[in-house]
């Protein structure tokens, strides 16, 4: 059984962020005080950008998140594009998290799939779960862009049918990506969306649909055992209607 989806929109974008900030510290602090931790795999994209920023002046027991990434571009972690370069600039260097507590996605390696493997290593000692199990995430947050791909899981790719790794190799336009797989996204105790502008209301009615095209438009794939809300700025949310 997958949980329901949870729609919220905001009015614009910094209600949107101020609302993200609030659900992350609500569910960082219950993880915490459940368990001694919190684990995140984090997005890239322009809006979850400042949310990081916002997050950063949070006073929470940063050495008590563990923190990964959903998914990577295939570049130097010193790279314009690199996710892990954002964050760290938006937030991660902003705050006495201690560096053996981040986790970025290795993008060195000539080849993309071993560094798919080394990823699913660290995140399994990390969680202390060997394999076949699937470790459970307490929050990852997701995006969706204008074609319904989510982290990077881009539509009718190899992907998107991988069920027996945590961690695997993305493509978009020939590029290697490294992403989560769907059986460990799925797992996840709190799936935020955080998706923007009104470009992407076409995509997002196809994954809204009751029935629909999974392979085209992969956040439909997006069916988590616990909760999964999806913020939305008005703009994108009216044309729900």
């Amino acid at each position: 059984m997958t949980s329901p989806r949870t729609i919220e929109i905001l009015p614009d974008i910094p209600a949107l962020v101020n609302h993200a900030v609030s659900l992350m510290v609500a569910r960082i602090c219950a993880a915490i005080a459940r368990k001694g931790h919190c684990t995140i795999a984090l997005s890239g994209g322009s809006t979850p950008k400042q949310l990081y920023a916002a997050l950063s002046s949070q006073n929470l027991p940063w050495q008590q998140l563990q923190v990964f990434w959903g998914d990577e571009r295939y570049v130097p972690p010193d790279h314009v594009d690199s996710n892990q370069r954002m964050t760290r600039l938006a937030w991660l260097d902003h705050v006495n998290i201690p560096e053996d507590c981040i986790h970025p996605m290795p993008t060195k390696d000539a080849d993309p799939h071993q560094a798919a493997a080394a990823y699913e290593t660290e995140i399994r000692q990390v969680f202390q779960v060997p394999a076949p199990h699937i470790p459970q995430f307490d929050i990852i947050l997701l995006g969706m862009g204008d074609d319904g791909h989510t982290a990077s899981l881009f539509p009718f790719t190899d992907a998107l049918e991988v069920q027996d790794r945590i961690v695997t190799v993305g493509n978009r336009d020939g590029q290697a990506r490294l992403t989560l797989t769907l059986p460990v996204i799925n797992q996840a105790a709190t799936i935020l969306f955080i998706v923007t502008g009104s470009s992407k209301q076409y995509a997002l009615g196809h994954v809204f649909a009751e029935e629909g095209d999974d392979r085209r438009y992969p956040a439909r794939l997006v069916r988590p055992q616990g909760e999964c809300i999806w913020l939305l700025d008005q703009s994108l949310g009216k044309g729900l209607a």
